[in-house]
């Protein structure tokens, strides 16, 4: 694929996760990317940056897709189901970054930031960007895997910009009502969650904790496999923080390992792992790795450590949807996936 453009068109380009997308494919150097940006038809026309290159955002249609490589769905799930299909019938791969399409016929969950998986065959016409939580919990599943992981216990905390744009923009705004001692704006998490830690959201919050660590759980589950999955013990909280996902995890393992040799092996081995004292959302903000920090804990059996995790979601989100691209683009040529 050395020295090809690739034609790609974003679908949500005024939305966070739209943003860091188009950032991310500007920066690419495996593939050359021309980028179209799409959204509803109250962005059309809005002016944005992608890398050094101002674009234009299109209002989108049933014919945006004709001549697109690969689309990128970054909207909301019901843009993703709305026109998936008319992207598919105009040839072009799919990567789908909303979760709205996982379970549709020839449709993956992928990661190929973690190793292994089934990768996608001459019969797959798009690939849903995993769970980013999912993909740092996989991520240090795999590599523990090779020291005999018997038990992995996370407390993960969810960042407001999982939620997009209006979850950003609900927690700001309920930071300046508390200060001014003005009643909280609540559609979107029907709860406070400026200054305070959930373990569920309200009754008609347009998010669901539960719903999403069990997406998490799968996720994980399809990255590595059931056994993996099942000696996770997850818990999701929902922080008052703005970006990034932090993760407090602790793991037994059957080998004996000190903690020396436990973080070299997790650094070492794992090239998405950066080695941090004091991992935090605000300096994993703009990396694409997990930044990690190992200490050991105390353990009858075997070796028991600590992990604290930091990963900035949307740039993990938009590096994972990347990668998935180059596994379609890959088949593209031999096979003429469409």
């Amino acid at each position: 694929m050395a020295g090809k453009t690739w034609r790609g068109a974003v679908v949500g380009a005024s939305a966070l996760l739209g943003k860091e997308l188009a950032e991310e494919l500007s920066g690419a150097t495996e593939v050359l990317w021309d980028i179209t940006l799409f959204d509803a038809e109250d962005a059309g026309g809005t002016i944005t940056a992608a890398g050094d290159e101002a674009l234009v955002i299109q209002t989108i249609a049933a014919d945006s897709f004709v001549g697109i490589d690969v689309v990128f769905f970054a909207s909301e799930g019901a843009t993703a189901l709305q026109f998936w299909k008319a992207a598919h019938a105009a040839g072009a791969a799919i990567v789908d970054l909303t979760g709205a399409l996982e379970g549709q016929p020839h449709v993956q969950v992928r990661s190929p930031l973690v190793s292994g998986g089934a990768r996608p065959d001459l019969a797959t016409i798009a690939e849903v960007s995993a769970q980013p939580a999912a993909i740092m919990l996989a991520l240090a599943s795999k590599a523990l895997s090779a020291v005999g992981l018997e038990r992995m216990a996370a407390t993960v905390l969810q960042p407001a910009s999982q939620l997009g744009n209006a979850g950003v923009e609900e927690v700001h705004q309920q930071t300046v009502s508390l200060l001014s001692f003005k009643p909280l704006p609540k559609d979107v998490y029907d709860a406070q969650v400026a200054f305070n830690l959930l373990a569920s959201l309200g009754s008609v919050a347009k998010a669901n904790l539960e719903n999403t660590r069990d997406t998490i759980r799968r996720h994980i589950e399809i990255l590595t496999s059931k056994d993996a999955a099942d000696s996770v013990a997850l818990q999701l909280l929902q922080a008052p923080v703005f970006h990034g996902y932090t993760a407090s995890v602790f793991v037994e393992t059957s080998q004996q390992m000190d903690e020396k040799a436990l973080r070299k092996m997790l650094v070492e081995g794992q090239p998405q792992f950066l080695e941090d004292e004091s991992p935090s959302n605000e300096i994993a903000a703009g990396k694409g790795e997990v930044l990690l920090r190992v200490t050991a804990s105390e353990s009858k059996k075997g070796s028991a450590f600590w992990l604290w995790m930091a990963a900035d979601n949307l740039r993990l989100s938009a590096r994972n949807a990347a990668a998935c691209a180059l596994e379609l683009l890959q088949l593209r040529p031999a096979s003429g996936v469409q």
